[in-house]
């Protein structure tokens, strides 16, 4: 069976928004590696409030790795997440274990297009949004698109995990 060849300058989370026939708009900015937070990098760059901007974490869940997405404008909430998944204790995963899993790098985890598909919580201040902004799968590359959308090709569960 031949393997799938991504479109030039493509990545798995933009190649799986193609497949599943999402609507998106991508939006690509000059990454700066000097900036001290990508998701606030990324609000700048992009002109939109860093609260309608989420980034993608991967936690450990007692022993099993969960992706959680959140406004760039604040911070996860470990027992709430842990909670929304029926878990009791949380931390964050080991990041060179979460770049393995995902595929992707630090900075541009995308909760789109993962090498192995993780349980997904997306913080519920989605829902306040028409659109919401996530990493496209690399360091300068947000995608831009619903988050009735994201919750369901992720399959997330959607609770609010999320702190200000």
């Amino acid at each position: 069976m031949a393997k799938k060849k991504r479109p030039a300058g493509g990545t798995p989370a933009t190649v799986a928004l193609t497949e599943a026939g999402t609507a998106y708009v991508l939006h690509a900015y000059e990454h700066d590696p000097a900036s001290p937070s990508y998701g606030e990098e990324a609000a700048q760059a992009l002109g939109v409030t860093p609260d309608r901007v989420f980034k993608t974490l991967v936690a450990d869940i007692d022993g099993a790795l969960t992706v959680a997405v959140v406004p760039v404008a604040g911070s996860l909430d470990l027992k709430a997440l842990a909670a929304a998944v029926g878990g009791k204790r949380a931390a964050m995963a080991d990041p060179v274990a979460a770049e393995r899993t995902t595929g992707y790098v630090r900075g541009g985890i995308s909760p789109l297009g993962q090498r192995k598909r993780l349980p997904t919580v997306l913080d519920a201040s989605a829902s306040s949004y028409e659109t919401v902004c996530v990493s496209a799968g690399r360091r300068g590359l947000e995608v831009e698109l619903s988050p009735a959308d994201l919750a369901a090709l992720t399959d997330a569960v959607i609770a609010p995990i999320g702190r200000t």
